[in-house]
């Protein structure tokens, strides 16, 4: 990616490494961009962190409301969970309700990523089920759109009626025309946009409950459902989760594959996005702990936050070699 700024560093003693480079961008509520690195123009997929976008039709078609979804199931409709029990019950129960079984998602099998329980299905001889994908809430949102519309179950074919929806939501919402998409690991049309795109988006919903248009209100209710529930947004340990309990106000994150963050920040009506170049996982938690520490929105010597702020790197005798920081800019007003 090109004119790519510094996001994270790796020390090894007192050696830099190596270093991560990317994208981030801040908007307010107006769409404007209020600090930005790199290029606020760089086109990017921003794969599992518009999850709480593919899940704005599901609440404006009344799919939600007619089938009586709870907040703790709108949580999982953006979620990429880590296939534990409280994940994974949660998610057949939804599918029970539906009158389906797991065959019916599209997103394919997955390990869990919940240590006790990958162990247990391990020894049992268990073959994992596509439930326990992390993506398995947003396909059970996928399917419920799908019956409420009366559509065919093949809901991941971008000319499907769910995925078309899930289009114009997607350019309602960061304001411009999708370029094209990929598909995801999951299945499912992944739709690119700008990074400033993304965060106009991300600020768009910050501000959602200002306004009584019935989008809005949809984006509403699902910034409350991700706040209100971090350990179904992602699982115990993880990035979303850790950062979302240790926030001094309510915030939603959410992470995405190949390096890519967002938060959306409604008190004070800001959106985040942040792309690692490299697709790096660490670089961009460490990226988007820093600009909310940058905020005030987290407490740098919070352990929650530590942990990926400036996470340890450890050998395999356990000894602390090194550890990763944020690039300079990237705290510093």
């Amino acid at each position: 990616m090109a004119n790519a700024a510094p996001l994270a560093e790796v020390w090894r003693g007192p050696f830099l490494e190596s270093h991560h480079s990317g994208h981030a961008v801040i908007c307010d509520g107006s769409g404007g961009i209020i600090a930005a690195w790199g290029d606020p123009e760089a086109v990017v997929l921003p794969r599992s962190s518009s999850k709480m976008i593919q899940a704005l039709p599901l609440i404006t078609s009344g799919a939600a409301d007619a089938r009586g979804l709870t907040s703790e199931q709108l949580a999982l409709a953006c979620a990429s969970h880590e296939g534990a029990p409280i994940h994974v019950d949660m998610v057949n129960a939804w599918l029970s309700d539906l009158g389906l079984g797991d065959d019916a998602l599209c997103c394919g099998p997955q390990v869990s990523r919940d240590k006790e329980l990958k162990l247990e299905m391990i020894r049992a001889f268990e073959a994992p089920c596509r439930v326990h994908n992390n993506c398995s809430g947003k396909h059970a949102g996928f399917l419920t759109l799908a019956q409420h519309l009366g559509a065919g179950p093949n809901y991941v074919d971008p000319e499907h009626a769910v995925q078309k929806a899930c289009l114009e939501a997607f350019e309602a919402v960061t304001d411009q025309t999708s370029p094209g998409f990929g598909i995801d690991g999951c299945s499912a049309p992944n739709f690119a946009t700008t990074m400033h795109g993304m965060a106009r988006a991300m600020a768009w919903f910050a501000t959602s409950a200002q306004r009584s248009d019935g989008l809005s209100k949809a984006a509403a209710r699902l910034v409350d459902a991700m706040y209100s529930h971090p350990l179904l947004v992602a699982g115990e340990g993880r990035a979303c989760t850790r950062l979302m309990r240790a926030s001094k106000e309510p915030v939603a994150l959410k992470t995405g594959a190949e390096g890519y963050f967002i938060a959306i920040l409604p008190k004070r009506g800001l959106g985040i996005a942040v792309k690692a170049a490299d697709g790096a996982t660490r670089a961009a938690e460490c990226a988007i702990a820093a600009l909310l520490v940058r905020l005030e929105v987290l407490d740098a010597q919070d352990p929650g936050v530590k942990a990926f702020l400036n996470p340890a790197i450890l050998n395999r005798d356990g000894l602390v070699t090194g550890e990763i920081k944020p690039a300079a800019g990237l705290l510093a007003q």
